[in-house]
């Protein structure tokens, strides 16, 4: 058994959060986003999807027609959102977009998946934003309490079975799991 104790090198006070985060929008506009966050999207009041989508287009995102949000859905910048058409996004699934993510047409967001643009780089003592964007593109279906990273495309029909984290890129037409997800069988034989 080793005795030797082994120090740290991670030194958070040397974080920089204004190097690597463009945020996009000024402070008011933050602020005001946040407390309509809180009002109407947090909530577990069942406000209209047409309210939710008229809102996010309020604060800049784009969305197509036919887009269904649930009740405690956390976006964090609209601004750097967009969203296609007949697109569900279910209950509690969470958006930090620190980057841009694109969600293509016909896609369904499952209860709690989590759509994370946001990360720390590890290699260095002060932890910097390593932050990416994210695209899911048409037709993909990403299942309940799933993970999808930074620098992820998620492509065409793919469908993340529930519980997977994916943390690069996946092809058109697969269904995959796991941690990490890959693939395991074609969704549509043509």
């Amino acid at each position: 058994m080793c005795t030797e104790k082994f120090t740290s090198k991670v030194r958070l006070k040397d974080f920089d959060d204004s190097v690597g985060l463009d945020r996009g929008a000024g402070k008011l506009k933050e602020i005001c986003w946040y407390l309509v966050k809180v009002s109407f999207f947090l909530s577990a009041l069942p406000y209209p999807s047409s309210l939710k989508v008229l809102l996010l287009r309020l604060f800049g995102a784009r969305v197509g027609e036919g887009v269904v949000i649930k009740p405690r859905v956390n976006i964090h910048f609209p601004w750097k959102l967009k969203i296609g058409s007949h697109v569900w996004i279910g209950e509690e699934v969470y958006i930090l977009n620190f980057e841009n993510i694109i969600i293509g047409n016909n896609v369904a967001l499952s209860q709690r998946s989590f759509l994370c643009g946001g990360n720390h780089d590890y290699r260095f003592a002060s932890m910097p934003y390593r932050n990416g964007p994210i695209i899911l593109e048409d037709g993909c279906w990403i299942g309940a309490c799933c993970f999808v990273g930074p620098d992820v495309t998620v492509g065409t029909d793919t469908v993340i079975s529930a519980g997977s984290v994916v943390t690069s890129s996946l092809r058109e037409n697969r269904i995959c799991k796991g941690n990490p997800a890959t693939p395991v069988k074609i969704r549509w034989p043509y």
